[in-house]
């Protein structure tokens, strides 16, 4: 399994609730729109502090059957948040709630 872990810069102070959240993008070399959804999740973790962390279904089997027909696919702590595309307002209501 591929996993590659980042921690944006915190912009937001240590005690916001963002900086809790942990937010995973699930998706596949080669995809537009997983580049769209990164590129969504890097701006918004980056201006409320969150940690992102990036999956790749090519290399990990229960994701693969899981996710195949919704990647990209956005989780929040875990939980399923969105997918194809990332709405970067309601992304952030999320990290904030």
């Amino acid at each position: 399994m591929s996993l590659l872990r980042r921690k944006t810069a915190a912009s937001a102070p240590a005690s916001a609730p963002a900086a809790d959240r942990t937010v995973t993008l699930i998706g596949k070399p080669g995809c537009h729109l997983c580049d769209e959804a990164r590129e969504v999740v890097v701006a918004v973790c980056a201006e409320l502090g969150a940690g992102w962390e990036e999956k790749d279904i090519t290399r990990d089997e229960e994701l693969y059957r899981r996710y195949w027909e919704q990647i990209p696919v956005v989780l929040v702590d875990g939980e399923q948040h969105d997918f194809w595309r990332v709405d970067p307002e309601r992304l952030r209501r999320a990290l904030r709630s």
